[in-house]
């Protein structure tokens, strides 16, 4: 008979193999149709688009642009739905929303409706990746999230590939059915999108607690190793606030029975579980809009966000600046993704071995930064080419990074739902610089965009600086007791009725992920 430590070690692996593979394929196959859609517009501009829409000047940016204005304001309204009609229906649904969207665009005739379906678009595309981040954080542990962020991540670097290869197959049926080969670019990518929505709806499970992929044996072993791992600190929830004189009636103790068993006071307890039955609260929300922790990294990853979009909506629009067209541009766009899949990957897996989050930023970033210097100072159409090589490889692996440090950092159900979703909210206003950071009088050099990219690429990185210095500073304080006063702080809270939410990363003994 095996020892507790050895069936504990076998049903983690067991339930993470399971979890991995019913979970991450659908996500990562949303996550690739997310991408292809959203930078297809870059691969149908050069394969006819702007000509067939009469697009003159920067429109082709303004209809870019306004992609970002619906996108926006989606994110953290999604999230707080997101809790009511389970991230199962909700992702899936969204997806199949802006797969119908996708395949109406290849209707498009003018700039009009161009600017009109790309706003159709934003809408339905907002509320996919805070969805995803949130969902996949109350299915893992904090140090097992990143590699998981990571493998489906990666799937946005082999959209850039994938994307590349499947547009210039498409481009080749100009005339099939008396369209462009550009509207075939939306009409097939878009009702792609609609298939792959059916199946993640079909495979993806509400919670750990009803996946029916597990046993029985495991559902319960996978509820109690999240309500035990170090997620979520509670302190009052369905429990009784953090002291000993707190007394309740024998009504509340079996109303809080009924949701869930008690635990000790001040205990860590991490249920993920138990942030099911949290019950909304806007002091909450409130936490999330002011943690310090959301806006150094949210306009960190803006930062991030005028590189990863401008790249992929503009790299096959610079590849025909170097002198390439048609379907060898198409082609040539696509190795510059291939070492940036592997790197987002290893340095997902380094980064949950290691608990490392900003560390890792501050390590590939500079990548990123030589990419864009050798840009900016290139003689030659091979050198720029070169580039583009650091630039993947850089902010690629850094964006699964930066997803996770706020699910890692932040407890409770709708704090966590508020901070992930403003993070992005904060860092998709990147958008507007993105679309327009290259235009076409600045080819085929793109000197001006490339300028504007890196000093956003250099202020992400100053930023994840000081974020990592406030977490280390944190930690310090809290490992020397000077947030002691969190607890009775909490209490107060508790004993005049104007919170009911766990107690969370206020916890003296919650420790920041760096």
């Amino acid at each position: 008979m095996s020892s507790p430590t050895e069936y504990d070690r076998r049903m983690t692996r067991r339930i993470l193999w399971k979890l991995d593979c019913n979970i991450l394929p659908p996500l990562a196959l949303l996550w690739l149709a997310n991408f292809i859609d959203r930078s297809n517009v870059g691969n149908a501009r050069i394969a006819g688009l702007e000509r067939d829409a009469h697009l003159k000047g920067n429109q082709f940016n303004t209809a870019l642009a306004v992609f970002y204005v619906t996108y926006l304001v989606v994110e953290v309204p999604s999230n707080i739905v997101l809790k009511k009609m389970k991230a199962n229906r909700w992702i899936p649904l969204l997806v199949f929303l802006w797969g119908i969207v996708t395949t109406l665009t290849s209707l498009v005739n003018s700039y009009g409706g161009l600017l009109a379906i790309r706003l159709c678009l934003g809408l339905c595309e907002g509320g996919l990746l805070p969805g995803m981040i949130l969902y996949l954080s109350t299915m893992y542990r904090r140090h097992e999230f990143q590699l998981r962020v990571g493998i489906f991540y990666a799937s946005a670097s082999l959209s850039g590939a994938f994307g590349g290869l499947l547009a210039t197959a498409i481009t080749k049926m100009e005339g099939v059915g008396g369209l462009a080969g550009w509207r075939w670019i939306f009409i097939l990518e878009g009702l792609a999108t609609i298939i792959a929505s059916i199946i993640a709806a079909i495979i993806l499970p509400a919670d750990v607690a009803s996946a029916k992929f597990l046993t029985a044996e495991e559902r319960a072993f996978a509820t109690k190793r999240l309500r035990e791992g170090d997620v979520t600190i509670s302190g009052g929830l369905t429990e009784q606030p953090p002291h000993s004189s707190y007394v309740s009636t024998e009504k509340e103790k079996d109303e809080r029975m009924e949701i869930a068993p008690e635990s000790p006071p001040t205990s860590i307890v991490s249920p993920d579980d138990m942030e099911v039955s949290e019950r909304f609260e806007l002091r909450e929300v409130i936490r999330g809009l002011t943690d310090i922790q959301t806006w150094l990294t949210g306009i960190a990853y803006l930062g991030l966000v005028v590189s990863l979009y401008s790249y992929s909506l503009f790299l096959p629009t610079i590849i025909t600046g170097l002198g390439y067209s048609g379907g060898a541009a198409q082609l040539h766009t696509v190795p510059p993704y291939v070492p940036a899949v592997v790197l987002t990957v290893v340095v997902a897996f380094l980064s949950d071995r290691l608990r490392w989050r900003g560390p890792f930023i501050l390590i590939c970033l500079p990548l990123t930064i030589i990419g864009y210097v050798i840009a900016i100072t290139a003689k030659t159409n091979a050198t720029r080419y070169i580039a583009v090589f650091f630039m993947a490889a850089g902010v690629y692996p850094s964006g699964p990074c930066i997803l996770s440090i706020l699910p890692n950092n932040s407890s409770g159900h709708y704090k966590k739902a508020t901070t992930t979703a403003l993070q992005l909210a904060i860092a998709n206003a990147g958008g507007f610089v993105a679309t327009f950071a290259y235009t076409k009088e600045q080819a085929p050099k793109y000197i001006r965009g490339h300028t504007i990219t890196l000093a956003f690429t250099v202020l992400s990185w100053l930023l994840i600086a000081v974020n990592v210095c406030y977490c280390l500073w944190e930690n310090k304080a809290r490992r020397e007791g000077r947030r002691e006063a969190n607890l009775e702080n909490y209490r107060n809270l508790w004993d005049s009725g104007k919170t009911r939410a766990p107690i969370g990363d206020r916890h003296p003994q919650f420790r920041f992920t760096l």
